[in-house]
């Protein structure tokens, strides 16, 4: 039985919309079909009209009202994300809205309740929830190898400066909200599965390489009883390496991952030398020292995923969304686990109140 094509529809035709969203979906044509496109200029239209045969439109309202379509993809500049998704809610389209979906908790639950009043999906953009190093580094931490998870640092850097439309405050620009909901969605999940709101330590500020008024550098830490310290570091001015993106330090070992794969390494507690507190003096002035018996192991990612991750990853979230969406199965990353991710957000903008200039 052949595969039921899904009509799309996208708002926007940006560096998103099009070099993100277009680009994959055109290519799934087995799952896919982009019928419709809106953008406020008039050559991107033509473009998409030539490139795509779609229907197009100046004005996404339009697009919303005329079009009747399996899928809406919300690529509208970020101020618009919340507005674009509830009124496409309310006209009965599914919608795949772009991060950051919002920037206040109480923009989201809008849209949650607009997506639930209608019975329609709505699927948050988060395609490093997806990214093979992260699935893995999941699994190995589940597994229970490196005992209690004590502390993960989460560092998406490097040195770049900016002075487009996506450093300024008005824009909801800045690091946090256009970059940093790849790692927050990640830390959230690494925190509480998404469902437990940390505590929140944000230091952010507009550094010399940022022509606008938005953070280019934030340091941001995520904590709670019982749970691990979590940090994120989003810094534009990091002009050499520091590792992997992702770091954990466990109990009983570490891991270190990123896009070329995984390393981590743990020992066994029954096969550790037994140790007692040694309440005295130091014997011979020294330090205390033994023999940890480690087990180190490696992983890469297949093939595929290690050529173009950043569409593996697409892969996975179109595959998802389009397995709901045909009745075959259920969203991996939901509104509600995101909704902790904007809370952690906003408190880091009210925690930090920059200055507007512009």
């Amino acid at each position: 039985m052949a595969k039921r094509i899904l009509t799309v529809g996208i708002l926007g035709q940006g560096r998103s919309g099009y070099d993100i969203h277009t680009h994959w979906l055109r290519q799934a044509t087995k799952q896919y079909r982009i019928a419709a496109v809106s953008d406020e200029m008039p050559e991107r239209l033509a473009q998409a009209r030539k490139e795509l045969g779609a229907r197009t439109y100046e004005d996404y309202h339009e697009l919303l009202q005329k079009e009747q379509l399996d899928l809406v993809v919300n690529a509208l500049p970020s101020t618009s994300h919340p507005a674009g998704t509830i009124e496409a809610l309310n006209l009965g389209h599914n919608v795949v809205c772009e991060k950051p979906l919002a920037i206040r908790v109480a923009d989201l639950d809008e849209m949650i309740a607009a997506a639930e009043k209608n019975h329609r999906l709505l699927a948050p953009f988060q395609n490093s929830r997806f990214e093979p190093y992260f699935v893995k580094a999941r699994e190995i931490i589940t597994s229970g190898v490196l005992g209690e998870i004590l502390y993960v640092r989460l560092n998406w850097s490097g040195f770049a400066r900016r002075w487009d439309w996506q450093t300024l405050q008005k824009n909801w620009g800045g690091s946090l909200n256009n970059t940093g909901p790849h790692p927050m969605d990640q830390a959230v999940m690494l925190f509480g599965e998404g469902e437990i709101m940390p505590t929140v330590f944000a230091k952010m500020i507009s550094g010399p390489g940022c022509l606008g008024d938005a953070d280019d550098l934030d340091v941001i830490v995520l904590h709670g009883q019982g749970r691990p310290m979590v940090e994120v570091v989003l810094n534009s001015y990091q002009a050499f390496p520091q590792g992997e993106p992702m770091n954990v330090s466990g109990s009983l070992g570490g891991l270190t991952a990123g896009p070329n794969g995984a390393t981590w390494k743990y020992y066994d507690p029954k096969k550790a030398p037994k140790q007692s507190l040694h309440k005295k003096w130091s014997i011979d002035r020294q330090y205390v020292k033994e023999k940890i018996p480690w087990i180190q192991k490696s992983w890469k990612p297949g093939r595929l995923a290690k050529m173009d991750r950043f569409a593996f990853a697409l892969r996975q979230f179109y595959n998802n969304v389009y397995d709901v969406l045909t009745g075959e199965g259920s969203l991996i990353v939901t509104p509600r686990q995101v909704c902790t991710q904007i809370a952690v957000i906003e408190q880091c903008h009210r925690q930090n109140p920059l200055p507007r200039k512009m």
